[in-house]
């Protein structure tokens, strides 16, 4: 029975709005590849990223790691503005010779795109780029914890971009389920 209530308390605890974390990110700002430091340049990049409308990444990989068959793998997260982050999602890219395209299309709400590069190399070894984190696009009208509203979008009135409207407090909701979820199995021992 302790056991059951642990895991609730538990499930409870990741469903609650976390705010952004990282120390060198600030909200709004982009979390970008620093130049020469990882084996591509960012050619093209969709900035701010707008709800429902078609984001882009395209990336050209470095001569030397083309020339040493080299290849990349490019994986994708969504946050939105209640604090919950879809799992990471591995996009097939568009591959023209050294360029890796990839696009999506964010939900209503969204905070941010993260993205990140995994640079596998032909002896099977692999680097992430970044490593331990994630490189940013912020959405054109976002929500953070500690900051609150912000992006080009934002007006006191709200997101310019709210094509419909959405639940405030899904988080709310998801954690007074989760916790009578867990009364019940409770009081069926």
């Amino acid at each position: 029975m302790r056991i059951k209530v642990l895991l609730a308390l538990f499930m409870v605890s990741v469903l609650i709005p976390l705010p952004v974390l990282g120390s060198e990110v600030t909200a709004g700002e982009d979390v970008n590849p620093a130049e020469g430091e990882v084996p591509f340049t960012v050619v093209e990049r969709t900035t701010p990223s707008i709800d429902k409308q078609l984001w882009s990444l395209a990336i050209e990989m470095n001569q030397e790691e083309y020339d040493n068959g080299t290849t990349f793998e490019m994986t994708t997260q969504i946050c939105t503005n209640d604090g919950v982050c879809d799992p990471p999602v591995l996009k097939e890219a568009k591959v023209s010779e050294r360029t890796y395209a990839i696009s999506l299309s964010p939900p209503s709400d969204h905070t941010y795109v993260n993205w990140r590069v995994k640079a596998v190399y032909s002896d099977d070894n692999s680097t992430n780029f970044p490593q331990g984190d994630w490189y940013k696009t912020w959405s054109s009208c976002h929500y953070v914890q500690d900051t609150g509203w912000g992006g080009d979008d934002y007006t006191s009135d709200g997101c310019a971009t709210d094509s419909e409207e959405t639940l405030p407090g899904f988080a709310a909701v998801v954690t007074l389920t989760s916790i009578s979820m867990a009364v019940a199995f409770t009081r069926r021992d």
